[in-house]
């Protein structure tokens, strides 16, 4: 019963940041949405938090060089407007209320990467350890490059955005089809190559790539929402790790960076050792 409530919720979460018709552009597309969605998307009705970070951030660096250039209080009040205070403040909010409950609930692409390692082929376990990897993305893609080139770097190659944006805007606008070149073929590839992973391996690009999951994941130990386990009356079934979409041993750690709040685990433990705290 929670596994159908979850699904629907993922559903009608999808639907409801992409029901807008296009090409008039959605008057919600200032809002950030919890959850990893194109703002590019022809029917997007929100604004993705991730590319909004980084168009604030490819801002800071000339912003401060034209305060220091020409010091004054409202110069340096334009360089402040430009920190992405409120998307991250946003992200801040959402987590310290759920943690990542978000990516387990609300997340379009998290939804899909469900859906889509249903496909019966043979699977893969690989450890969370590597989950290092998103921060890696968080760091080098959001922050870092977009402060030193001024350009959105992670959405130029995120595959959520080549096959919400990328292809549907190709496929319907004519006139920006003589714009696709190296790098579309590029995003085209990763696309692949992630939806080839998500196959084989549960949320794959969740916990290892996507720096949205990076964010959330640091609130995890400190949300309102956690989980508990009683160690006395956990069997080590191995029953968590069955039903965990981030392939997590939920008894060893439950408010792990990892854990997305689905409560899965909840459900399925046989001694309700799990329980949300």
């Amino acid at each position: 019963m929670l596994q159908t409530r979850r699904w629907l919720v993922q559903l009608l979460a999808a639907v409801g940041f992409n029901f807008w018709v296009w090409p008039t552009p959605s008057p919600l597309k200032s809002v950030p949405c919890p959850g990893l969605n194109c703002y590019a998307c022809p029917v997007a009705t929100t604004a993705c938090p991730i590319g909004s970070t980084q168009f604030f951030v490819g801002q800071l660096l000339p912003g401060t060089q034209a305060a220091l250039a020409n010091p004054s209080p409202a110069m340096w009040l334009e360089v402040l407007n430009k920190v992405p205070f409120y998307v991250l403040g946003m992200v801040g909010l959402v987590g310290a209320l759920v943690g990542r409950a978000a990516c387990g609930w609300l997340c379009p692409f998290g939804f899909l990467q469900e859906i889509l390692f249903k496909i019966p082929l043979p699977k893969l376990h690989l450890s969370n350890r590597w989950g290092w990897l998103r921060f890696v993305v968080l760091g080098l893609l959001v922050f870092l490059i977009p402060l030193l080139v001024s350009e959105p770097w992670f959405c130029k190659l995120c595959p959520a955005g080549a096959l919400e944006a990328g292809i549907p805007l190709v496929i319907l606008d004519e006139s920006i089809r003589y714009l696709v070149g190296g790098l579309y073929a590029l995003k085209l590839v990763i696309l692949a190559g992630t939806l080839l992973a998500v196959v084989l391996i549960k949320r794959a690009f969740c916990r290892f790539v996507c720096p949205l999951g990076a964010l959330y994941s640091l609130t995890n130990r400190f949300s309102a929402l956690k989980l508990t386990v009683d160690r006395e009356a956990c069997l080590q079934c191995y029953r968590c790790r069955e039903v965990c979409p981030t392939d997590m041993l939920v008894y060893e750690n439950p408010n792990d960076m990892a854990c997305v709040r689905c409560l899965e685990c909840v459900r399925v433990c046989p001694t309700a050792a799990i329980t949300i705290e």
